[in-house]
């Protein structure tokens, strides 16, 4: 809608002073803009008294007619009134200044002007053809009544042509509109002086110096002194970035290629066209290279814009465990799309509908909007300020701040800022490709001068190096907030030590490897002591409490659970003995039989709600196991064998019964007691066994799924050893009785090292009617258009409808088998063939999961190897290296 628009051109209408009044009105009846909008920029003309009271007589008629905008034309009328005291009293003074110029003319005998005309009269034959082309419609007809007014009250009656100054020459001179009017200031820039009037973040007014030239010795009439303003924006260097900015170039120099200056505010069109170019690149190298580049240059130019950066390159405003999301709803931002550029809602529907991207049909709508004048350039900086802002506002007050920024948006500006506030960004940069990303443009900035001249293998090795400490970092500190500023004030080499763990701050918690059998087991851990503890069927849980006694409890993917489980907050302080300050414990949270005293299974505790908890309303009772001591009164334990901290642990704490227990552990190395305790972890009601080194490679490992760790399940001991944790990336439209939802899934694996999904199989068995039409009720919101270049697929499966890849199910299969067709673990297990399942079953959606966190295709690879009939036909089995999950 233009009055959004012209709300933000107040100090844009400021360069059109030597304009016509009469002309301004028409173009502006030209542009189709409602009359009261006029007033907005013409009341900040230099204007006389009587022409500012018939634009506020405009005014007051416009408000009659245009009552559906009461809230906007009240705003506009307030601000008129505003200007037209300020311009009473100025125009008061310049009249007076030019009543003595004027009798100073006449003694001094100024001649009077040849051919001149007055000024009145000087509307151009183009402005005029324009009134006669828009006179039939209602603004046209405004227009008219208004350059009637303005001819009758600048109409020279009564002053003789011969007494006229030199000023009206000029005037009769005054280019035909403003692009000529602001060349012509532009071409005196260098004669005159600037002085900056107003600057404010993103755009600077400089108001250029009154000049008197002194009359010439000739006898020459004076000339009048010259009032001129010009808006000075960075229009032109921002729009060149649409086309121009390239961080996909080969030698990539981050300041010569950079689209801005040193110490400039990096526009935010600027990372938009990152984005743009990282989602139209297959490759995760690529990828990761291109952002690198973009990072790199605000390291070079401006190192405060690169924490925004990071966040806005994944989506997040915050550390993930602090909860800040924007939460806006989609229909909403719909609506505000609507009201912006003028688009019915139903249009915007059915594009969204056909495109399957909402950010999309807001940039081609944005673009397709005609505008007076642009308004400032968006900066990094800004937007993310402005989101921040946005997530918590509550409700209604997201709109506005939504609608300014969407207003500024330029070129792909509006698509990904429109999914930012959706919450899918779409370009396939995750967690480990941003770190790459950072670490690249450290090398890259650290080694300026010599980058290009270093070998690839040294460029590698510098970067690897960088991504590890990089990675330690984040996996013991996850908060890019405490990360970035020590990064860059005290440099990589410091940042282990000054971004310790702390309470308060999830960790990435270590993960166990699977197994198929017991003697698997005792094969891996030949000579060593070894305990066995009870793997339980509940929620993974780190219990944090830091020196002021503030407890926290997070979930393995670092989601702040505290408020979801106020009855262990409670009774907390029968856990700890009086000696502890501070700490951290990993355990694990079951729903708890508080008559039978026995352990429920996992799906009694899903039924649980999960955020703002009241202890009175709790049906679900639950119960604490804690396996591991991470950290205890201000020391950090992850390096001590686990042996030592499972000791510190039980010195520290109590056991209560029904509420904290330790878990129960066996130590042994004897095959037959393993496979007895096994037994009695099953009647338990527990999964299995997790068997863990007592003293050698004994260490916490964080974010690794370690091989120090083994998970025996009971579903090992025949078939496929673990089930897999699998993404559901498409969907089969049913037939016959399932006709209305989906028949069947394409699930696929993770592939942490491409950052990719590859397929695995399709589903279609072990769902009730009742799972179908809650799948699919879920999933048509995450429908898209086409496949995505982070999915590795066969054209033979692709499905009916593609989903983002946002839901994590658990499948149990017969086993598993070579596949020419599916992509799991391709070039792993065969150099050109995948990995699929055989007879796969739904057992459980995992939501404790992120699809990031699937299994992976290694472990895939690793399963497959593991099973008896290829170990029979292998000489020896393929071994998974311990990595980073």
């Amino acid at each position: 809608m233009w009055y959004c628009q012209l709300q933000h051109f107040q100090n844009t209408a400021q360069a059109m002073v030597n304009a016509n009044v009469v002309a301004t009105l028409f173009r502006f009846a030209n542009y189709r803009i409602p009359p009261f909008h006029w007033h907005l920029c013409t009341l900040q003309l230099p204007l006389s008294v009587s022409r500012m009271n018939f634009a506020l007589r405009q005014l007051s008629r416009a408000v009659r007619s245009y009552s559906a905008n009461k809230h906007q034309l009240s705003l506009l009328t307030a601000s008129s009134r505003v200007f037209l005291d300020a311009n009473k009293n100025k125009t008061q003074t310049s009249s007076d200044e030019v009543k003595k110029k004027e009798e100073a003319n006449k003694k001094e005998g100024a001649a009077v002007v040849e051919n001149g005309t007055p000024a009145s009269d000087g509307v151009s034959s183009a402005t005029k053809r324009k009134s006669e082309d828009a006179s039939n419609s209602p603004v046209g007809q405004a227009a008219k009544v208004a350059k009637k007014e303005v001819k009758d009250e600048k109409s020279p009656k009564t002053k003789p042509k011969k007494e006229k100054s030199p000023k009206s020459k000029q005037q009769t001179e005054k280019p035909k509109d403003n692009e000529e009017n602001e060349k012509s200031l532009g071409n005196k820039e260098k004669k005159e002086e600037s002085i900056p009037k107003t600057e404010d973040k993103e755009e600077t007014v400089v108001v250029k110096k009154e000049e008197v030239v002194k009359p010439e010795t000739s006898g020459s009439s004076p000339k009048q002194p010259v009032r001129t303003m010009c808006l000075q924006l960075n229009d032109t260097k921002v729009d060149t970035i649409i086309t121009d900015y390239n961080p996909d170039k080969n030698n990539y120099h981050p300041l010569k290629d950079a689209a801005w200056k040193k110490g400039e505010k990096i526009p935010y069109l600027a990372l938009a066209r990152t984005f743009q170019l990282i989602e139209e690149t297959r490759g995760r190298l690529k990828m990761v290279e291109i952002l690198g580049n973009f990072f790199s240059s605000v390291l070079v130019t401006n190192p405060d814009d690169l924490l925004p950066s990071i966040y806005l390159s994944i989506n997040q405003l915050a550390p993930a465990y602090e909860g800040l999301e924007l939460g806006v709803a989609e229909t909403t931002l719909m609506k505000i799309i609507c009201d912006t550029t003028g688009r019915k809602m139903d249009f915007i529907k059915s594009q969204t509908h056909i495109t399957g991207d909402l950010g999309i049909v807001a940039e081609q709508s944005r673009m397709a909007q005609r505008m007076m004048f642009k308004p400032a350039p968006l900066t990094i900086a800004g937007v993310f300020k402005k989101l921040k802002d946005i997530a918590n506002a509550p409700g209604k007050n997201k709109i506005t701040p939504i609608k300014d920024i969407f207003i500024a948006c330029r070129g792909s500006e509006a698509r990904f800022f429109i999914r930012s506030l959706i919450g899918k960004l779409r370009i396939g940069i995750a967690e480990q490709s941003l770190i790459n990303a950072v670490a690249t443009s450290l090398v890259k900035v650290k080694y300026l001068d010599n980058f290009r001249k270093m070998s690839d293998e040294k460029i590698k090795s510098k970067i690897d190096e960088v991504t590890l400490i990089l990675k330690t970092t984040y996996c013991q500190c996850p908060n890019y907030d405490k990360i970035i500023p020590t990064l860059l004030e005290h440099g990589i080499d410091e940042i282990e030590e000054r971004c310790p763990m702390l309470p308060g701050v999830p960790i990435k918690p270590m993960l166990a490897q699977p197994t198929k059998g017991v003697s698997e087991v005792l094969e891996r851990f030949d000579g060593l002591t070894i305990t066995c503890e009870f793997k339980y069927d509940g929620e993974r849980a780190q219990i944090h409490c830091d020196e002021n006694g503030v407890i926290s409890i997070f979930s393995r993917n670092q989601e702040n659970n505290t408020t979801k489980y106020p009855d262990i907050i409670c009774r907390i302080g029968e856990f700890a003995k009086s000696n502890v300050k501070s700490y951290i414990i990993d355990s694990e949270i079951v729903a708890w039989d508080v008559e039978q005293q026995m352990i429920l299974p996992f799906q009694v505790l899903t039924t649980r709600k999960r955020k703002n908890v009241d202890v009175q309303e709790i049906k679900v009772q639950v119960c604490v196991y804690a396996f591991d001591l991470l950290y205890l009164n201000g020391e950090p334990l992850v390096t001590k064998a686990f042996a030592d901290r499972r000791n510190l642990m039980k010195e520290n704490f109590n056991e209560t019964e029904g509420m904290w227990h330790f878990a129960h552990a066996m130590d042994t190395s004897d095959v037959d007691e393993v496979q007895q305790f096994l037994e009695e972890s099953i009647k338990g009601n527990c999964e299995g066994l997790m068997v863990k080194t007592l003293q050698k490679d004994a260490t916490y490992e964080i974010a690794r799924r370690s091989r120090n760790w083994l998970k025996l399940k009971k579903d090992y001991l025949a078939g496929c050893g673990d089930s897999l944790d699998l993404v559901v990336i498409g969907g089969y439209r049913g037939k016959g009785k399932r006709t209305g939802s989906y028949g069947g899934f394409l699930l696929a694996c993770y592939d942490d090292e491409n950052e990719e999904y590859q397929s695995i199989c399709k589903i279609g068995t072990g769902f009730s009617d009742e799972d179908l039409q809650t799948h699919a009720e879920f999933f048509k919101n995450h429908v898209v258009p086409n496949k995505k270049s982070y999915i590795a697929c066969d054209s033979s499966l692709e499905p009916d409808d593609w989903f983002e890849p946002v839901q994590v199910w658990e499948v149990k299969c017969a086993d598993l088998s070579i596949s020419p067709i599916h992509k799991a673990a391709i070039g792993i297990a065969d150099p050109e063939k995948g990995i699929s399942l055989r007879f796969p079953r739904f057992i459980r959606i995992r939501d404790d999961k992120t699809a990031e966190m699937a299994t992976t295709g290694r472990e895939v690879a690793y399963m497959y190897n593991s099973q008896d009939q290829i170990k029979n036909q292998q000489s020896r089995q393929t071994a998974m290296d311990d990595d980073f999950y």
